[in-house]
């Protein structure tokens, strides 16, 4: 016949498999620290590969970036200079063509003017003045005792360069005092013509040269009336 169970059996064995539970919560607790400490390292190398990913990524588009604008400011500045050569080549070239002309109307203005019953008897190129404020330059001058006619010479007369024009005779007597008591007529001349630019000299009371032939003539009709400046 077997013993019989006590209390103090039975609080053994309740005291081992207390011991039993406290040994496996123990070791849950073990294992749940564990796997939170391997979270937070994967977690944290993660992040630390993430932000090191995206320092590189920062990088690579910030030099990136640094490559395309210095190219594209080389572009620019390539092109800048191109067109600052294509304006200076198309300046000397109209200034080649304005002289060319220049130097076909300045041995016939005499002649031209004299045909329209001023007795001017001098020539003069490129007259400058430079007085107060003011900074005029006359392509050709035409004169005598009391008449001077301006002649500007353009490559290509346009609206703008009849515009110029007024405003040159405009200034004419204050750059030019010693002519103050002359009656002042102008005159523009050119190879290209723009279309009706002529016509709008005309009614400005701008004497019109124009090529004819190997030399030059005053296109304006008969009953044209200039006007005294």
């Amino acid at each position: 016949m077997s013993d019989p169970v006590t209390i103090e059996d039975i609080y053994a064995l309740f005291q081992r498999s207390q011991e039993e539970a406290d040994r496996r919560f123990a070791k849950a607790d073990q294992r749940a620290a564990e796997s939170k400490a391997e979270f937070e390292r994967s977690v944290a190398e993660s992040r630390a590969e993430f932000e090191r990913s995206m320092a590189e990524s920062r990088a690579e588009f910030d030099r990136r970036m640094t490559e395309s604008k210095a190219e594209a400011d080389k572009r620019l500045a390539k092109a800048e200079a191109i067109a600052t050569q294509a304006n200076q080549a198309v300046n000397s070239l109209s200034s080649r063509w304005g002289r060319f002309v220049e130097n076909i109307v300045a041995p016939a203005a005499l002649r031209l003017f004299q045909s329209q019953g001023m007795a001017v008897q001098e020539v003069y190129q490129r007259v400058r003045s430079a007085r107060g404020n003011l900074n005029l330059e006359i392509d050709i001058l035409v004169v005598d005792d009391d008449v001077a006619v301006v002649i500007e010479v353009k490559s290509r007369l346009t609206q703008d360069s009849i515009r110029q024009v007024l405003r040159s005779l405009e200034q004419f007597k204050l750059a030019f005092p010693h002519y103050a008591g002359y009656r002042l007529y102008g005159a523009v001349a050119a190879i290209e013509i723009d279309k009706d630019v002529d016509t709008y000299a005309y009614n400005q009371g701008l004497f019109v040269i124009q090529q004819s032939g190997d030399s030059v003539e005053i296109s304006n009709t008969s009953d044209f009336t200039p006007r005294n400046w």
